[in-house]
């Protein structure tokens, strides 16, 4: 094993990157995504780099990523680089390992069967519908901002039910807090920071006080109605383990593993498709053409009426328009893994604890798998188009037995709220107003996205 190659990278540390990141916040993707680019254009398919006393291998070809996320899936684990998750979601399924994280996922795979999907499709279009109700011709929003504020609400709806309410919005700003600090997670000795009497600790403290009060409080007035509700809190406290042909009713999950799997469908149900969304809008905003064909089809599949569930196989377009928008901008910028043991990865030498980062970003942006990557073009999505590329050149959801499990959640609240809003608006974008991305937990606009509403003309 260690007469394989090492392969190839720069000789200094990638930390001046890093710090820069840090240091000049109003453009920090000119200093890690542009980074991260270079080092893929510079030094082929795997690249090695050292971030302070850690060594780093960037893969950035299909047939690697299958291997590091598929077929060698075993050999890895999830990178030190979630440490810092946990101590907002604890062990959900996005950071938990082994035995836990199949259990966990077994149990919670009941939530996203395709019979609970039309329900909550209805919760989808009725918040969109009525988001679009309150907008106003002419008026400037960010849209990355409305955006989020939809998600939370279809969220939190579909998670905790209707009478959460205006909870669901706390919890997005709690959530929306600790994420901003996830950035220190890459600092040095970063859990002793966390403890020194400064004011990130005392945010930290407190948007984690409020999630688990709101949380555990949900939990303990649903363990005592012990009624399905229809939504995903109901069947996180109803999942039981088999009982293994003895009659129990088998094992469930404790209040501390249900708060923290809501913890992590919550914010992987609103952070990761407002962003995806918010992308969309400036997307179309910017490509008329594009938004005229999606105005198009809508028109033609939804003539004066709102989409539900039975639509979603009649809106190939729209589809495609937010599979294109998820290429470009893919919410989940970055997955880290770390080798359990010695591995051979593409014939190079992988050392064990060596940490593994593959960027669908990057890798979507590649011109030898997307000719023209920069352009915005959803003619990409045919079915003609996808077989003519490898597998693995399109990871908006990862991929593996550790894919997202709430990805068809997602494509369906994707093409709803397109198709809802898009019937009646367009989003026009001032030229020359070109938004900075914040790489931090997800692919965010940095300053948000301003755009201007525009009423369509009655159909």
């Amino acid at each position: 094993m260690t007469t394989l190659l090492r392969p190839p990278g720069p000789r200094t540390s990638i930390l001046r990157w890093t710090a820069g990141w840090f240091l000049n916040r109003h453009k920090p993707d000119a200093h890690l995504l542009r980074s991260l680019m270079r080092l893929a254009e510079r030094y082929g398919d795997v690249a090695r780099f050292r971030l302070g006393l850690r060594e780093v291998y960037f893969v950035n070809h299909p047939d690697l990523v299958r291997d590091v996320l598929v077929t060698q899936h075993r050999k890895f684990l999830k990178s030190r680089g979630l440490e810092g998750s946990r101590m907002v979601l604890g062990d959900g399924l996005l950071t938990s390992e082994g035995e836990f994280h199949l259990r966990h996922r077994r149990l919670i795979q009941p939530a996203f069967h395709p019979g609970r999907m039309p329900g909550y499709a209805r919760v989808m279009v009725e918040r969109t519908a009525a988001m679009g109700a309150r907008w106003r011709d002419g008026a400037e929003v960010d849209a990355h901002q409305e955006m989020m504020e939809l998600t939370v609400g279809i969220a939190g709806e579909t998670l905790f039910g209707a009478e959460v309410g205006s909870e669901a919005a706390e919890i997005g700003r709690a959530l929306t807090d600790l994420i901003r600090l996830f950035p220190l997670t890459f600092l040095p000795f970063y859990k002793l920071f966390l403890r020194l009497p400064l004011p990130v600790r005392r945010r930290y403290e407190e948007s984690r006080r409020r999630l688990d009060a709101s949380i555990y409080r949900m939990i303990g007035e649903r363990r005592k109605r012990d009624a399905d509700r229809g939504d995903l809190l109901s069947i996180l406290l109803a999942a039981r383990d088999g009982g293994g042909g003895t009659g129990s009713p088998g094992k469930g999950l404790s209040d501390v593993e249900v708060r923290d799997e809501a913890m992590t469908l919550f914010l992987a149900g609103h952070e990761t498709t407002a962003n995806a969304l918010a992308w969309t809008w400036f997307l179309l905003s910017r490509n008329p053409e594009v938004e005229e064909k999606l105005h198009q089809e809508v028109d033609r599949v939804l003539p004066g009426r709102l989409p539900g569930y039975q639509d979603l196989d009649r809106l190939p377009y729209a589809r495609s328009v937010f599979a294109e928008s998820l290429r470009l901008y893919p919410p989940a910028w970055v997955l880290g893994r770390r080798a359990a043991e010695d591995t051979d990865l593409g014939g190079y030498f992988l050392p064990r604890e060596t940490t593994v980062l593959v960027s669908p970003y990057v890798l979507h942006r590649t011109a030898r798998f997307f000719h023209d990557p920069e352009r915005f073009d959803p003619g990409r999505w045919t079915p003609e188009a996808e077989a003519s590329r490898p597998p693995y050149a399109y990871i908006p959801f990862g991929g593996g037995p550790r894919n997202c499990i709430g990805e068809s959640f997602a494509w369906m609240e994707g093409v709803l709220v397109l198709a809802t809003l898009a019937g009646a608006w367009r989003l026009r974008s001032e030229p020359g107003r070109e938004p900075s991305i914040q790489p931090i937990f997800t692919l965010r606009p940095l300053g948000g996205l301003p755009l201007v509403l525009e009423r369509r003309a009655a159909r």
